[in-house]
């Protein structure tokens, strides 16, 4: 997948929202879908950081971007429908939503785990996927070809020693993956994957691999090919499965 060769205009004309676009995988993931011609939807807590990537989207002269500022951890199921909505009338549909967001507080034993820790967690890595996924679905089913992305992260799987609701979140958010794919394939135009980024150079990485030296991981830049596969229309008909960007 590092190999795709997305043409400079993949993604003209498609609205995608992009969560978690103030840093990090995000931030560069929104540059480039600009970039290639998508309209972006910034979704992120910090308006300062909001504010930084829409001034570089603008000086690439991409398509004019949208800020939606919005606290994952501590939004109701309200705020996610008053987002649809606002989408509904300054787009009319939604054509890809990458979930991007984490949190993510450093390993701890469940023995030690604080609850309110716990919540926080699942409540960003888990239920925010499904809550703002459930509100936009209909405008998604207005696309002709939509692309849902979920982020995938290994530890799940393997049910890696310390690393807590983050990797329930993260096994629950696969669940969801699936579940969507399998709901979604017979009569909507909605795809729905994810992606593993592996250990990339972002601010997580060195709470997650303290001591490790970050020259052993990919620059963001390295692992979008990706993500402008499964946002742009030479994914169709792939869904329900995950894609490791490094590989």
């Amino acid at each position: 997948m590092k190999d795709y060769q997305p043409p400079p205009d993949l993604l003209k004309e498609r609205v995608i929202l992009v969560t978690g676009a103030g840093d990090g995988i995000g931030r560069t993931a929104a540059r480039c879908l600009a970039t290639h011609g998508a309209t972006v939807i910034l979704l992120g807590r910090t308006i300062r950081k909001l504010e930084q990537v829409y001034d570089a989207i603008e000086q690439i002269g991409a398509p004019k971007p949208a800020i939606y500022p919005m606290n994952l951890e501590g939004a109701a199921p309200k705020d996610y429908l008053d987002l649809a909505q606002v989408l509904e009338t300054e787009f009319g549909r939604l054509d890809g939503l990458l979930h991007n967001a984490v949190l993510f507080e450093g390993l701890t034993p469940l023995a030690n785990y604080d609850i309110e820790r716990w919540y926080r967690i699942l409540q960003v890595n888990l239920n925010a996927p499904f809550l703002l996924t459930q509100a936009v679905l209909g405008l998604l089913n207005r696309s002709p070809d939509a692309s849902v992305v979920f982020t995938a992260d290994p530890v799940s799987e393997d049910g890696a020693a310390y690393w807590g609701a983050y990797a329930v979140a993260k096994g629950g958010a696969q669940t969801l993956m699936k579940l969507l794919a399998n709901e979604l394939e017979a009569n909507t135009p909605i795809r729905v994957n994810s992606i593993d980024p592996g250990r990339v150079r972002t601010g997580l990485t060195p709470r997650a691999y303290p001591g490790r030296n970050p020259v052993e991981w990919a620059d963001p830049e390295e692992i979008l090919a990706s993500y402008l596969y499964l946002l742009g229309p030479d994914s169709r008909g792939v869904t329900g499965r995950t894609f490791r960007a490094q590989d």
